[in-house]
């Protein structure tokens, strides 16, 4: 039998042939997925696949998330597929059992992190990385039909989307996790009357407020779970005269996001540009970047996108990375990363042809999330038997 020193010093000698700037540079070129065993070699393993994570230029990105839901009953969801930037991988993740608990409700996505499901009977939502864990509560006492939903802090915000025959059609509700109850709040403004819908609006979110615009006019208010009060409004369509007609927003470390499309007046074709908004009431904006006209052409067809409609542009917005997809359109997809100071940004667009196209097959609901996913995430979903590969 060894004893504890000749088991350290064979230890050693098993690692010894790669140690250092070696194992460095080796783990940087690992896909996160692996990085999970990798990890568990050994000690010094362990803490150089920490170390490494750490750089800058080896940083882990946020996955782009592609949840796959059935439109047969139960409405079911197994299964999701994520792009990996930093890998430049596809990856399928199996066996989602804890999102079926709500199996006859519509999943639904919400300012890029969050996953819901509200039905006359329950309310669901989750928000780690691999949406693994879901916080189950009692349904809002309005009934609604897609209503606009967020998380802040320990408050789910439920406002608008009410049925005809409530009495006030932009209800809000707020729903602290903490004491597991419901309580009113001011109703939304009347800016929201005929757009109270998760269709017809963007949501974002920080810290302490969540923000909404109306897409098509462009007009956003705030809501402050706090004092449940909404503030505004500001109009974000002030773009040096360009036609923007519909807008998004979200929130990119700490910088809130405004994505509009605009179409030209002397030409049949449109763009696509970004602003960072700023200022005390978000009075402010300085353009960051346009979409290159191959890949909106790409993107946006003449034959299935009308001013006069509601857009299919979605945009999921985490860390430094903006995702910008058509969702009729899912066979690719088109992200950058922010780099930089906001006077000195640099960027540079990438296309993604969508590998989960075909393993989706005739599974019509696709619902869209983006996560900051690490190896204790992972190793979580090892430990509940959810399965992450390669996508094959």
């Amino acid at each position: 039998m060894m004893s504890e020193e000749e088991k350290r010093v064979e230890e050693e000698m098993q690692e010894a042939p790669i140690f250092g700037d070696l194992l460095d540079s080796i783990i940087s070129h690992v896909p996160l997925i692996d990085l999970l065993p990798a990890s568990q070699v050994s000690h010094s393993w362990k803490r150089a696949v920490s170390l490494s994570l750490r750089r800058p230029n080896n940083k882990l990105k946020p996955w782009l998330i592609l949840h796959a839901q059935s439109t047969r009953e139960p409405l079911s969801v197994n299964s999701a597929y994520a792009y990996d930037p930093r890998s430049k991988l596809w990856v399928h993740i199996e066996h989602q059992p804890s999102i079926k608990s709500n199996s006859f409700s519509a999943l639904r996505s919400s300012h890029s992190t969050l996953l819901y499901m509200l039905s006359p009977s329950n309310f669901s939502f989750s928000l780690d990385p691999l949406h693994l864990s879901w916080h189950q509560a009692d349904p809002p006492t309005v009934w609604r039909v897609d209503p606009i939903v967020a998380v802040v802090g320990y408050y789910a915000i439920v406002a608008g989307g009410a049925y005809e025959f409530e009495d006030d059609r932009l209800a809000v509700e707020m729903y602290d996790t903490r004491s597991r109850t419901w309580e009113t709040c001011e109703s939304m403004p009347e800016t929201f009357m005929y757009s109270a819908s998760s269709i017809w609006v963007s949501v974002a979110v920080d810290s302490s407020r969540m923000y909404v615009l109306e897409k098509i006019k462009g007009i956003m208010y705030w809501f402050d779970p706090c004092t449940k009060i909404w503030h505004g409004p500001c109009n974000l369509r002030q773009n040096d005269g360009e036609s923007v007609y519909c807008c998004c927003i979200g929130f990119a470390s700490g910088r809130l996001i405004l994505v509009g499309i605009i179409e030209e007046e002397n030409e049949n074709s449109k763009r696509l540009k970004l602003w960072e908004v700023y200022g005390d009431s978000w009075e402010k904006q300085r353009e960051i970047t346009e979409m290159p006209k191959e890949m909106v052409e790409k993107m946006i067809a003449d034959d299935d996108f009308s001013s006069a409609s509601n857009s299919s542009v979605g945009v999921t917005i985490m860390g430094d990375l903006v995702f910008v997809y058509n969702n009729s359109k899912p066979e690719e997809l088109f992200f950058f990363e922010i780099n930089g100071t906001p006077d000195a940004v640099t960027v540079n667009w990438v296309s993604v042809e969508n590998a989960a196209v075909d393993k989706i097959g005739l599974i019509e609901r696709v619902v869209v999330s983006c996560s900051d996913v690490g190896i204790p995430d992972l190793r979580r979903a090892a430990s509940m038997s959810v399965k992450v590969d390669r996508l094959q």
